[in-house]
C-alpha cells in the first residue's frame, strides 16, 4: 500500500540534538540552563533558598523532577550539595553565581514585556542603596550603550572551518 507520508512521520522519531556537543557556547550553555525549571531553581537560589523542601514548596515542582534538576545543576557545577545540620543544602558555586546577570536579564525582560497592568509581582532592591537592581546594559569600552545592530561576529580561537566560512576573518571585515 503506498504511503502518503503521514504514517512515515509518525513512525520516525525525531532525533534530539545534543547541545552539549556543539562548539557554540550559547548551545553549550543552553544544554545546562535551557531546561524549563532551571532558571526558576536559580531564581530560588539567588533569593537564598538552599533546602530541597523549600525549593519544592516555593516552585510547586514535583519532587522527582526537582531531584533530577538539582542533580543536573550539581553535576554541571552550578550548585553544590553540602551537609547542613543532618540534611543537605544546595549552594551556588562560582559558576552558579556567574549566571546572576543572565537571570537578571530574563527577569527584567519578563517584567518589562509580560507583567500585567499592575506591574511585576516583585522588585529586586540593592541592600546597600535601596535602588532597584537591573540587568546590565551591553556597553562599549567607553561606557556608551551598544545595540545588536552595532556588533560584528568574527571567528574566535576555537572556531572550526564552518565558523570561519560563516563569519570570515578579521581581514574580510576590515
Amino acid at each position: 500500500m503506498p504511503s502518503d507520508g503521514r504514517d512515515d512521520r509518525r513512525r520516525t522519531p525525531l532525533r534530539r540534538i545534543d547541545f552539549a556537543r556543539m562548539r557554540c557556547p550559547v548551545a553549550r550553555a543552553m544544554s545546562i540552563l535551557g531546561e524549563r525549571w532551571t532558571i526558576l531553581i536559580l531564581r530560588e537560589a539567588f533569593a537564598g533558598t538552599t533546602r530541597f523542601d523549600a525549593f519544592e514548596r516555593n516552585l510547586g515542582i514535583a519532587p522527582n523532577i526537582l531531584s533530577a534538576r538539582l542533580g543536573a545543576l550539581v553535576r554541571h557545577g552550578v550548585l553544590e550539595r553540602v551537609p547542613d545540620g543532618g540534611r543537605h543544602a544546595y549552594r551556588l558555586t562560582e559558576r552558579g553565581r556567574d549566571a546572576f546577570p543572565l537571570y537578571l536579564a530574563i527577569r527584567d525582560w519578563g517584567a518589562r514585556h509580560l507583567s500585567g497592568p499592575d506591574g511585576p509581582p516583585t522588585v529586586m532592591l540593592d541592600t546597600l542603596t535601596g535602588e532597584p537592581v537591573q540587568a546590565p546594559t551591553p556597553r562599549r569600552a567607553d561606557g556608551t550603550p551598544i545595540t545588536p545592530e552595532e556588533v560584528r561576529i568574527l571567528p574566535g580561537p576555537g572556531a572550526n572551518e564552518a565558523v570561519r566560512r560563516r563569519f570570515g576573518t578579521e581581514a574580510d571585515h576590515g
